[in-house]
């Protein structure tokens, strides 16, 4: 059986529409209108991917957010009517793998989550475990990993395809916008900023000093570089 989408949302016209197109779309839905029923359900059966409302009742959706991230790698769209740019590069910050504000289309809402569900899956083509600067950092796309010092790095699948969207061309500057092309699969207004975001999130996780990185460098004007050495097969 397929995992659940896991729509967390208090109101309930709201997701009565949203698990209804969903479920047109072929996806098992299951539904909680508090952070702590969403967290147990989502320790009960881990989700496919999540559609979080950040304004809950009984706590900050962006502290739930974190909590979900910490049970497993997968999705989190936040759906929010938060709506300014600095809001969305918050969610972006906390892992968020898309932002949707209200009042969203459903419509739209479902192929933001065929989205980020084939973000996610099209990071598993790789055939093997590629390693850098003599397996300091080594990137299993089959499992979706990313291992740094000989320690597991909890990425998200945005940051993990940002990633190696870089690392697949060490040396190589990408601006914002080739790597929200390449990483993300499409465009939309907004997204070149998180990218600054995702980046912060991803030093932090694999480098010693986020101030000075070994391997993401910054090339200003233009965008971000992969600076690490790949080892030999």
């Amino acid at each position: 059986m397929q995992p659940p989408i896991l729509i967390v949302e208090d109101d309930l016209k709201i997701a009565r529409i949203i698990k209804a197109y969903l479920e047109g779309a072929d996806f098992r839905v299951i539904h909680a209108e508090t952070a702590r029923a969403a967290l147990e359900k989502a320790e009960a059966e881990l989700p496919l991917a999540v559609i979080l409302d950040l304004g809950l009742p009984d706590r900050s959706g962006e502290e739930l957010c974190q909590e979900l991230k910490d049970l497993g790698s997968f999705p989190v769209i936040m759906l929010t009517a938060k709506s300014s740019e600095e809001e969305r590069i918050t969610g972006f910050a906390l892992g968020a793998d898309d932002y949707v504000v209200k009042p969203a289309s459903p419509r739209e809402l479902v192929y933001r989550v065929k989205a980020v569900l084939k973000r996610y899956d099209g990071a598993g083509t790789g055939e093997h475990p590629v390693s850098f600067n003599n397996g300091t950092l080594i990137l299993d796309s089959r499992r979706h990993t990313v291992t740094c010092r000989g320690k597991t790095c909890n990425v998200t699948p945005t940051e993990f395809k940002l990633l190696q969207a870089l690392a697949a061309s060490p040396g190589r500057t990408y601006s914002r916008d080739e790597l929200v092309s390449k990483a993300l699969g499409y465009q939309f207004d907004g997204y070149e900023r998180s990218v600054d975001a995702h980046i912060k999130n991803l030093r932090q996780k694999i480098e010693l000093d986020s101030r000075k990185p070994e391997f993401i460098k910054t090339v200003y004007g233009i965008g971000y570089l992969f600076s690490g050495e790949r080892d030999a097969v």
